[in-house]
């Protein structure tokens, strides 16, 4: 069974879920339908993944219920406004093929112009009361822009899905959110952001980390797993993605073992400070925007 998180509107989540950032629509389906069979049980995905489609259909071949499966997908900045945001939503679920999602979730804080976030905000808000949504929330938003939308809007945000390795822990927006009773949802929970191809400059792979190395031999585990651990342990909800059948069964391997106090310190200590992605502060609809597909 696995761990799960409770988020601060009562909604019980599976705290491991599975990714699919960056995984080509040709290679989804059979991804997201072997995460699965493995065990998963909750799917992240975004309207800027171009993906939503596959998605669903993996969730189908399946054969799992549509209640056995949290589904958590992402409204892109182009998208952002009030009646731009509703049909967001019609977007999503129209390519996923549900008519609810569990979780739907700001992309970017797009900080120079924030009244399309509030708008965009208050969309989901009206989704969330109209049970088609079972919980909202936002992802890359630093405290300042936790503070601009709760100024703004009635619903604390049920997640923050954020950049968290142990190459940069994020602390202050940890505490942030912890502040505020929002759930951290690691994004590149394992480091793939040090090492992924086309991020640029000298990168460091946490998978060659010695720590990291010396704390999954202790345990019988691969670096991977022993990060993946070290998120569940503090209360954080990660989601890794793979589309290697072996790997995606090995990063859900991770609830039969335990880190000591001590070893948590010690991965807390290899944090850097360094964001590995885009500065949240930076994005604009005019670097950033891109059309979304209709369903």
């Amino acid at each position: 069974m696995s761990l799960t998180v409770t988020l601060n509107n009562g909604v019980v989540i599976p705290a491991l879920g599975y990714g699919v950032f960056q995984t080509p629509p040709a290679e989804t389906v059979t991804a997201v339908e072997t995460a699965l069979r493995v065990g998963y049980r909750h799917i992240d995905t975004a309207a800027a993944y171009l993906n939503e489609r596959e998605v669903g259909e993996g969730i189908r071949r399946s054969g799992l219920a549509r209640e056995d499966v949290f589904i958590e997908t992402k409204v892109w900045i182009s998208d952002y406004g009030y009646e731009s945001t509703l049909h967001a939503f019609e977007k999503a679920t129209g390519k996923l093929g549900v008519d609810h999602l569990d979780l739907l979730i700001l992309h970017q804080p797009l900080p120079s112009e924030f009244q399309l976030v509030i708008d965009a905000y208050k969309a989901l808000e009206a989704l969330l009361a109209d049970g088609r949504v079972r919980a909202i929330g936002v992802s890359n938003f630093l405290p300042a822009h936790l503070d601009r939308l709760l100024d703004a809007t009635s619903v604390v945000p049920a997640v923050n899905q954020i950049e968290i390795h142990p190459y940069f822990r994020n602390t202050e927006l940890l505490d942030k959110n912890a502040e505020l009773g929002i759930v951290s949802q690691a994004w590149s929970p394992i480091g793939g952001i040090t090492f992924y191809p086309g991020w640029g400059g000298e990168r460091r792979s946490t998978l060659a980390d010695p720590v990291l190395a010396g704390i999954g031999q202790a345990h019988g585990k691969s670096p991977a797993q022993v990060m993946l651990r070290w998120h569940l342990q503090q209360g954080r909800s990660a989601i890794p993605k793979s589309v290697t059948p072996t790997r995606i069964a090995e990063n859900y391997d991770v609830f039969d073992f335990d880190l000591t106090s001590e070893e948590l310190a010690a991965i807390d200590a290899l944090d850097t400070g360094v964001r590995g992605g885009p500065d949240p502060d930076t994005i604009t609809l005019a670097a950033w925007g891109r059309d979304i597909p209709e369903a």
